[in-house]
């Protein structure tokens, strides 16, 4: 964990993501994974710093917003990082989306954008034209429906044991 304040001040947006920007320089020259990087900060002035490490262990789930949220989540004990702040150098992927959302993230700041990404060959903006029916190719990435009767009594003993959704 690190925190980041300047003069017992909290660290302002440009200056958060300068620090995402030079975790995300150190990893990828390192050839550990590209060029992205998050900063998350909590509700008191907590940052965790974290980058994107896919190539180095070999985890295509391991990007920089992935990364920070396991961070806070691992330092806090929690899975909820409500009123928490990310700070990441690119609009988050489909994944890192969802998982800001799943975590309760009230806020993101990026810099970069899906077609940014897309322009130096990542697949962001065209995942999020897949999921948004933009993409007619089935070859992609075939899904299909299968054995419902099987997993739904699962979600039911879930649902009967009041357990905590999240």
């Amino acid at each position: 964990m690190v925190v980041l304040k300047i003069g017992g001040k909290p660290m302002k947006t440009k200056e958060l993501l300068m620090k995402a920007v030079e975790t995300a320089m150190q990893t990828m020259e390192q050839n550990i994974g590209g060029p992205f990087g998050a900063a998350l900060v909590d509700g008191e002035g907590k940052v965790y710093l974290a980058s994107n490490s896919v190539l180095g262990g070999h985890d295509p789930t391991a990007h920089a917003e992935i990364n920070v949220i396991r961070k806070a989540c691992q330092d806090k004990q929690t899975h909820d990082l409500t009123g928490c702040v990310v700070y990441t150098t690119c609009y988050p992927c489909p994944m890192c989306l969802s998982a800001c959302i799943w975590a309760n993230i009230k806020e993101v700041y990026y810099g970069c954008t899906p077609k940014d990404a897309a322009a130096i060959g990542f697949r962001d903006d065209f995942i999020y034209s897949f999921i948004n029916g933009g993409c007619t190719d089935a070859s992609v990435l075939p899904i299909h429906a299968a054995e419902r009767e099987i997993c739904l009594p699962l979600f039911e003993a879930y649902a009967k044991m009041d357990k905590e959704i999240y």
